[in-house]
């Protein structure tokens, strides 16, 4: 059964930064693309995010964030700084049966429960 739990979103001013950390388990994890996604009140869910041996990025995070894995230890990270209010939303780690890092969602088969990110201006 594969898990994937994240963790790290909280509250954060404009110009600051977080750690997201995602868990997973049940997975020939290094073997398997992994990514972010985030989705804002009132939005379709959006990719942020994706490493199979390095990272790909959305244009509206590129330079700012920074995605990594740690196959030992079955987890990913997403390192967010200077971050901005329209960076607030609800942040899912997500898991491709496939080591290809792809943007689209509907390519991706395991998914998290979210953790939330605030920006405050």
């Amino acid at each position: 059964q594969v898990q994937l739990v994240e963790s790290g979103g909280g509250l954060a001013q404009a110009g600051g930064s977080l750690r997201l950390s995602c868990a997973a388990s049940g997975l020939t994890f290094s073997r398997n693309a992994m990514g972010w996604f985030r989705q804002a009140p009132g939005k379709e869910r959006e990719f942020v995010a994706a490493i199979s041996r390095s990272g790909v990025y959305a244009d509206s995070v590129k330079g700012r964030f920074t995605i990594s894995r740690d196959n030992a230890k079955n987890m990913i990270y997403l390192q967010m700084n200077s971050l901005k209010p329209e960076d607030t939303a609800v942040y899912y780690c997500a898991a491709r049966s496939s080591s290809v890092a792809l943007m689209a969602s509907s390519s991706y088969a395991y998914w998290g429960q979210g953790t939330q990110v605030t920006v405050s201006s």
